[in-house]
């Protein structure tokens, strides 16, 4: 998430919460903003309601090329609708999307608040603090949740080509843990992690840099919704640079079974198994898929959370009116 849409969604704070503050050189007082519980809640509602329209077939077609490199978008489309019809576009999305959904964003708002808050404590700009805020929020989000869920994504998404297509997930997970223990569950997490440590350290910085050119010399102006749209939307468009490591991390957890392919799997290992067998541009195979979904995110997080944020703070603003009447 970046600064813009963590503004957009953020729920009104209770009069009584006074965020800390640390007063720097020249007497800049530098605030933290307190924890909001009601945010945090917000943004899992909203995230889950993404992955569950547009997301998850966003994120099925892109797992889909990342394995299959050598499909196009239409094979792709084509052969996730072989799979099961509509329903094969949410292939993952019970109940492994619905938690990492609901449990990545408050993991990365808590973590990237708190070094962001240091950073800038410690005399960063606000977009370096950004940059590091994102770099520990993702490294804190892969081994938490996201290690295990996108795993059983993937599984879900590539076994269907495998000999055990008719295994459930549930067995499937299973079978890993029995077999190899949580650190099985978590295959591929090392790359889960330098994705999202490189993913939400470009989006926060790149999104702030962008706010800072939309502001121009006015630093104190607040943006429109359509600026802190765009600054989300670009931000998080040219995050999708580091695709080789989600490429990486498909191949890690796949669940294909070739001739050709390493058994033990590492970093380097599949990198190099990548580039024998699809030369350099197979490290960008689903890189669209991934812009589309990072676009609707952004969209659903700043417009959907302006909307909620509205309604709640009409509420608010109506039981005031009444208490102050009755």
């Amino acid at each position: 998430m970046s600064k813009a849409i963590e503004t957009s969604v953020s729920a009104p704070v209770s009069p009584t919460a006074t965020p800390a503050s640390t007063t720097v050189g020249s007497n800049q007082v530098i605030e933290k903003k307190p924890l909001s519980w009601s945010n945090i809640a917000l943004g899992a509602a909203i995230q889950t309601f993404e992955v569950s329209t547009l997301g998850q077939p966003f994120e099925v077609v892109k797992t889909h090329m990342a394995a299959n490199r050598g499909d196009s978008i239409a094979t792709s489309l084509k052969r996730t609708y072989a799979r099961g019809g509509i329903s094969g576009f949410y292939q993952g999305l019970i109940p492994w999307a619905w938690i990492e959904a609901s449990t990545k964003g408050g993991v990365l708002l808590f973590t990237s608040s708190e070094i962001d808050y240091r950073a800038r404590v410690a005399g960063f700009s606000s977009s370096w603090a950004g940059l590091f805020g994102g770099v520990g929020g993702g490294i804190a989000q892969a081994y938490t949740t996201m290690g295990f869920c996108t795993f059983m994504k993937t599984v879900e998404v590539t076994r269907h080509k495998s000999a055990d297509a008719s295994v459930s997930t549930w067995r499937i997970a299973y079978d890993v843990f029995q077999r190899e223990g949580i650190r099985g569950l978590n295959r591929g997490v090392s790359a889960v992690a330098l994705r999202q440590m490189t993913n939400w350290g470009s989006r926060f910085g790149i999104s702030r840099v962008t706010e800072s050119i939309f502001r121009g010399k006015d630093k104190t102006r607040k943006l429109s919704t359509s600026e802190r749209l765009a600054s989300s939307a670009i931000g998080g468009a040219l995050a999708c640079w580091n695709q080789p490591l989600e490429v990486i991390r498909v191949e890690m957890q796949s669940q294909t079974k070739a001739a050709d392919r390493p058994q033990n799997l590492n970093l380097f290992s599949t990198a190099r198994y990548i580039y024998q067998k699809n030369g350099f541009t197979g490290f960008y195979r689903g890189v669209i898929p991934r812009i589309g979904l990072s676009v609707y995110l952004t969209v659903c997080m700043v417009f959907g959370g302006d909307s909620v944020k509205a309604y709640f703070n009409e509420s608010q603003k109506k039981k005031a009116a009444a208490a102050t009447n009755a």
